[in-house]
């Protein structure tokens, strides 16, 4: 189990001073095309070397961090979660949040505004900023709302919110229906070099659904929701931003049909992005069979034919990230019935087990995977704000390194995370994060992986 944060600080300053020497590991880094056994040295809060050890002589003193076997990569980036504070911390916390993300391997986490307050304010944006540097384990970069109060009436003040820090703006959970005002949403984010980051799903199709709409929800008898409440929206939203210019990235894409529409889009050269979660990569709609409350997920889990247009998606770079849309809920939510129990998986500590599996399967490869989950975030996200997503010489420092191979057992009340909502309980994964490093401090490190001090 994680040390507690307080804990991890207090071993970390101890190490702070000291260069860390990560040896031997395989290195993959797809932003420098890198795939080899190197090591890496990391001095205060950047990446100083990588190479072979005869290319450059060691520092006199470092601590040692033996990665044979295992696989070194740049920390992973998430688009999408959802850290609840401010206004619902018996969810989740910045603190508990960083914790199950660093656990996960992820060092920069973009957090959505449907917090209370939300963030459509200055002060909001400055409380969860000044919250996550005082006690957040990995970088902690706030989304701003779209509309004020996420009502979809009027718009935030988008400037303010930019001079506040926001990375980029959405209304999550609710997709912003005024067609006007997501025109002009869409040109003040052009004007600021942000993007809007949109939940695609038509309000009215959409009602009252809470499955897949199709054979299953038949079935079960319960209400579903049609692919084409997501495709009518991207469709909008890519024809806005066509006549804009403005940069709309697509939260959770789930569809095939959405696919389609990506791809085309992608062809004419609009500014379009889009990311998948791993539960839609690898978990159909039969999940919810059993009236399961913990695979009760907006967008819903769809069908073999969508997970495959999504993989194929991945690898043709028609979606270009991976994005683990974290929701945690309390036990108490998810006990409810399938009806009245929120839309919502804990995802952070379970992703790379299940994303390895599309590895290890031969859907994808293990290049492709880092890729979506390092270079190509970091380069929606610009690197406005630090240098991330690679193992760069002068790179902030922010490293996973993973066991691809080592079989765990998914048990929810071991995770970091307050939301113990995951329909992977008791599945065995393949593939464990052994160690994450945060600009340059471990926050993270299986029990397994021993530090050794230079002679």
């Amino acid at each position: 189990m994680a040390l507690s944060p307080p804990v991890f600080r207090e071993k970390r300053r101890k190490m702070v001073d000291r260069p860390l020497l990560i040896r031997g590991g395989r290195v993959i880094d797809p932003a420098q095309n890198i795939d080899e056994v190197l090591s890496l040295l990391i001095t205060g809060d950047k990446i100083s070397w990588l190479g072979k050890e005869d290319d450059k002589s060691l520092p006199g003193e470092c601590d040692i961090l033996k990665a044979d076997g295992l696989i070194v990569s740049p920390g992973f980036i998430d688009l999408h979660c959802h850290l609840r504070e401010p206004g619902f911390e018996d969810k989740e916390t910045i603190i508990t949040g960083t914790q199950a993300a660093a656990n996960g391997g992820f060092t920069t986490i973009c957090c959505m505004p449907n917090t209370n307050p939300p963030l459509d304010s200055r002060s909001a944006v400055k409380r969860v900023t000044a919250e996550a540097d005082k006690n957040g384990l990995v970088r902690v970069l706030p989304i701003g709302c779209i509309t004020q109060d996420r009502g979809g009436e009027k718009l935030s003040p988008m400037s303010e919110l930019a001079k506040a820090g926001v990375i980029g703006f959405s209304d999550d959970g609710d997709c912003l229906m005024n067609t006007e005002l997501m025109c002009q949403a869409l040109r003040n984010a052009r004007e600021l070099g942000l993007i809007i980051i949109e939940h695609c799903e038509h309000a009215g199709l959409a009602k009252g659904g809470i499955i897949n709409l199709g054979r299953l929800s038949l079935e079960l008898g319960l209400t579903g929701i049609p692919a084409a409440a997501e495709e009518i929206m991207v469709a909008r939203d890519i024809a806005l931003a066509r006549i804009t210019g403005g940069r709309i990235h697509i939260a959770h894409a789930s569809t095939a049909g959405t696919v389609d529409i990506i791809r085309r889009a992608r062809a004419e050269g609009l500014p379009v992005t889009a990311e998948v979660t791993p539960h839609h990569l690898t978990l159909t709609e039969e999940k919810v069979r059993g009236y399961d409350t913990s695979a009760k997920v907006n967008p819903p889990l769809r069908t073999e034919e969508d997970i495959r247009a999504l993989i194929e998606a991945l690898k043709d770079d028609v979606i270009d990230a991976i994005a683990t849309d974290h929701a945690p809920h309390t036990v108490g939510e998810k006990g409810l019935g399938f009806g009245e129990a929120p839309f919502g998986i804990s995802g952070f500590e379970t992703a790379l087990g299940s994303l390895m599996s599309l590895v290890h399967g031969g859907q994808l490869t293990l290049d492709k995977l880092i890729s979506k989950l390092t270079r190509e975030p970091a380069g929606i996200l610009g690197n406005k704000q630090e240098k991330t997503g690679s193992l760069e010489t002068g790179f902030s420092a922010d490293v996973v390194i993973f066991d691809p191979d080592k079989e765990w057992q998914v048990d929810p009340d071991t995770f970091a995370s307050k939301g113990k909502n995951t329909p992977l309980a008791g599945a065995r994964l393949k593939g464990k994060v052994m160690a994450t490093i945060s600009r340059g401090k471990i926050v993270y490190r299986n029990t397994a992986l021993k530090i050794q001090a230079s002679k």
